[in-house]
């Protein structure tokens, strides 16, 4: 297991006591080809993803930080939802319409702030609606050391109460959107 899962685990936990379904994907494990396309064909695995993303009301992406910025992982992500911003819903508005997103972080030294602004931005833009306090992170001192798990973050309590706020305001959020749909009405794709 990864720092950012052990971190993602804090979440799903509360999610699965609150009875949300969740599913981790580790983007690692799929082909997916750099580009800003929702299918790149040629063996591309994004679209078993952006499938399973078009399904879901919560969408969270984890990443570890990599000299003080997100990885190239959740870039790739980034890119690929970029590609299918594009596609719409029934009433023409974006496919991530009436979804909510976050972000889990973790890693040494400092940048979990200015990766969780890159991400929860990019989401925003693309049609995410963005809860407050959706950014739980956990960082380490500076230069090599323990990282979330040998750290024992799990204890620190200020990333503990971001991962309680991130996983209720998204719970909150995705069921008042399920129930009060953002209207079409200046919100279609031109």
């Amino acid at each position: 297991m990864s720092n950012t899962d052990a971190l993602y685990e804090e979440v799903k936990r509360i999610y699965q006591q609150e009875d949300v379904e969740s599913e981790t994907i580790r983007l690692a494990d799929y082909h997916i080809p750099v580009g800003i396309s929702d299918d790149l064909g040629d063996g591309d695995e994004w679209p078993l993803i952006l499938e399973k993303v078009k399904k879901a009301d919560i969408l969270i992406i984890g990443s570890p930080i990599w000299l003080g910025e997100k990885s190239s992982l959740a870039t790739v992500a980034m890119e690929r939802l970029y590609g299918g911003s594009s596609l719409t819903n029934n009433k023409g508005q974006s496919i991530y319409y009436n979804k909510v997103a976050g972000v889990v972080i973790t890693g040494n030294e400092d940048g979990a702030k200015n990766a969780a602004t890159s991400l929860l931005y990019g989401l925003s833009h693309i049609g995410f609606v963005v809860p407050p306090n959706v950014d739980a992170y956990w960082v380490g001192e500076a230069g090599p050391g323990p990282s979330f798990i040998e750290a024992n973050g799990e204890e620190n309590e200020f990333t503990q109460s971001h991962v309680r706020m991130l996983a209720y305001n998204t719970m909150y959020f995705a069921k008042l959107l399920k129930e009060n749909p953002i209207p079409a009405k200046g919100n279609v794709m031109a």
